[in-house]
């Protein structure tokens, strides 16, 4: 019989798990890894109703897309195309970069793993006796070790030529040059981090859900169990 368990700590992981999993995957599909030295407004640039320049734009260079202005949508509000500029892996910048892919998107599956199955951890706490948390924690350990290795890498790649385009001539492995961090690199720094966070509470969960409590409830027949 099928006993649906609900606990707050077995609730918070299973959320948190889910804001995760999102957060690494918005990240690596995100252009704005790197922000651009600004390119001034050439003299034709010339905002039509003030009279002056329009300001400097900078353009984003992600791990495999970018984000740059369309010179003949200027004066309109959509005056950026976004898209891979990749059009294949082997296209991909650097061999660094092509590896901080590898290493996100193994560790990006796993978490959505985790975070897919962490839902169905209301109905089934374990698998082959083996407590449900305890593999979901170890799975999340493993990912976050991947998403470690990949931005290690990632930084190593600032000295490739599509890199040194965006930010200057001074840019090399790990020195940014003209280019500063945008939000999908410290969403990622934050997303492994939490990933860790979400293997060491998982132990939490997995003692919530089969605390004396827990057993008490069940041994009453209740099928829906929700304890704070």
């Amino acid at each position: 019989m099928c006993h649906v368990i609900v606990t707050c700590r077995s609730m918070l992981w299973t959320l948190l798990s889910i804001v995760v999993a999102f957060a690494e995957l918005i990240a690596f599909m995100s252009a704005d890894w790197l922000i651009g030295k600004a390119k001034p407004s050439s003299p034709e640039e010339v905002d039509n109703r003030t009279g002056g320049s329009q300001e400097p734009y900078r353009p984003t260079l992600g791990i495999y897309g970018r984000c740059t202005r369309i010179s003949h949508m200027q004066f309109s509000r959509r005056d950026t195309l976004c898209g891979p500029y990749a059009e294949n892996f082997s296209e991909i910048a650097s061999g660094f970069w092509q590896a901080t892919a590898i290493f996100l998107a193994m560790g990006i599956m796993i978490l959505c793993t985790v975070a897919f199955v962490s839902v169905f951890t209301m109905c089934v706490q374990s698998i082959m006796k083996k407590s449900i948390f305890n593999v979901c924690g170890l799975l999340q350990g493993i990912a976050g070790l991947f998403l470690i290795l990949g931005l290690i890498l990632y930084p190593a790649g600032w000295g490739c030529q599509k890199a040194i385009s965006y930010c200057g001539p001074y840019a090399s492995a790990y020195k940014l040059g003209d280019c500063s961090l945008g939000w999908a690199f410290y969403t990622a720094i934050g997303g492994t981090v939490l990933t860790f966070i979400c293997a060491v509470f998982s132990a939490q969960a997995e003692i919530a859900t089969s605390s004396d409590k827990v057993q008490e409830e069940i041994e009453e027949g209740k099928n829906l169990i929700c304890l704070l």
